[in-house]
């Protein structure tokens, strides 16, 4: 949309710089000095058809280059990051500054006029047009610094772990949520089918349980955002049946053929696995980079200690109106952790590094029902460590890390931070 935007605003810019041209308000004493073009018709014709056709080749070099680069790029780091860079402002300021440019050019060389042709130069817009220029040349600088620092993988880890942050922040409470009925209240329900295919993108729950609850229903959803939906496969669970409520669902969620992150709190932490388990490719190597992540993800975990998943259950006048799945902190746990031990199994590095990070969320996190998870991913590294690792010094690290973990799992959670620091870096 914004370079879109751009152009339009350009079209306008110039139609309306002619026009000011033509009223004559523009005195002449100005138009004779150095501050505007005084040139003639052909000169301006001249000047005009050079910058559109700078600008709209270097836009289509540029970002010609630019695909190239983000198709080597996806290699390394996974195609569904490509994303970041299609939604990076810099990169559509870009492409709208080029753009605009050549469409404002466009629209005042319509618009100039030989002797011949009745002798019409618009001295206003055609000294816009140089300064757009000039622009291009200052936007053309600034976007190969960006793109080289954009297709750093640093700088795509830190911008991933930042959507991961955000995503915490809009799909977790601060406050305890209902928990949802016991299987048993659904013994009587009727499924609803859905005839559609696809990945659910969008999700209107407070919809969806208005509608419940005016219809005094319960509604089970039988899956959530970023999971498949198969055609005719039963979508939800509803109790007791009521006429309309295929439509209710259908009207509140939207499908796509792709996952997205807007709802989908474990794709977002998928973004940044991913990354790490193409580092790990024996094509790739790069244990440096999977450690960046893992401890991206220790912080996103940090994060998450003062806050509460979704419980998944919606309430009116205390009776349960919508119920949907939701991922517990054991499942997000496991998607975080799971695929980078799987393809670590090889390098004492990551183990290493991912023992530490669960210990230093650990030193965070008291909850007692969130812990289980992390020493059980404690657990997980030594037995691969002890089945993969031949070399005694680097099981001995693997080991001593684990014990660290354990002396901290031991300790009161009101211990001094001190301690957990230094049980934190193994020692």
């Amino acid at each position: 949309m914004l370079p879109g935007a751009m152009v339009v605003a350009a079209i306008l810019a110039g139609v309306g710089a002619v026009s000011l041209d033509r009223t004559g308000v523009v005195p002449q004493w100005l138009i004779h000095s150095h501050w505007l073009y005084d040139g003639g018709a052909t000169g301006a014709r001249t000047l005009l058809g050079a910058v559109a056709g700078s600008t709209i080749g270097v836009a289509g070099t540029v970002f010609s280059i630019t695909i190239a680069a983000l198709t080597l790029a996806a290699g390394q780091m996974g195609p569904r990051l490509l994303r970041n860079f299609t939604r990076d402002r810099g990169n559509q300021f870009t492409l709208g500054v080029f753009l605009g440019t050549f469409s404002f050019s466009l629209m005042v060389l319509r618009s100039v006029r030989t002797h011949s042709e009745g002798d019409f130069v618009p001295h206003l817009a055609l000294s816009a047009a140089i300064l757009l220029a000039f622009v291009c040349v200052g936007t053309l600088v600034y976007f190969v610094s960006h793109m080289a620092g954009r297709i750093n993988v640093d700088t795509v880890i830190e911008l991933v772990s930042c959507d991961v942050k955000a995503a915490i922040e809009r799909l977790t409470m601060t406050e305890a949520q209902p928990a949802p009925p016991p299987g048993s209240f659904w013994r009587e329900a009727r499924a609803v089918t859905d005839p559609r295919r696809g990945y659910l993108q969008q999700l209107d729950e407070e919809g969806l349980a208005a509608w419940a609850a005016r219809h005094d229903t319960a509604i089970r959803l039988l899956v959530r955002p970023g999971d498949y939906v198969f055609p005719g496969a039963p979508i939800a669970l509803v109790k007791p049946p009521v006429e309309g409520a295929q439509a209710a669902i259908r009207n509140a969620t939207a499908l796509g053929a792709s996952r997205v992150s807007a709802a989908d709190l474990e794709f977002a932490v998928r973004q940044l696995v991913e990354v790490a388990v193409r580092a790990l490719s024996p094509g790739i190597n790069d244990p440096h980079t999977a450690i960046s992540v893992l401890d991206r993800l220790g912080a996103a975990l940090c994060d998450l200690v003062p806050r509460h998943l979704h419980g998944g259950a919606l309430l009116r006048d205390n009776k349960p109106v919508l119920v949907t799945p939701s991922i517990d902190y054991d499942g997000l746990v496991d998607a975080m952790f799971h695929m980078i031990r799987q393809n670590a199994d090889g390098s004492p590095a990551v183990l290493t590094r991912m023992i530490e990070v669960l210990t230093s969320v650990r030193s965070c996190e008291h909850d007692p029902r969130r812990t289980p998870a992390l020493r059980r991913h404690a657990d997980l590294v030594l037995g691969d460590a002890e089945r993969d690792i031949t070399t005694p010094g680097d099981l001995e690290d693997v080991r001593r890390r684990h014990r660290a973990f354990q002396t901290l799992s031991r300790q009161s959670p009101d211990g001094p931070a001190a301690t957990a620091s230094i049980a934190a870096r193994g020692i």
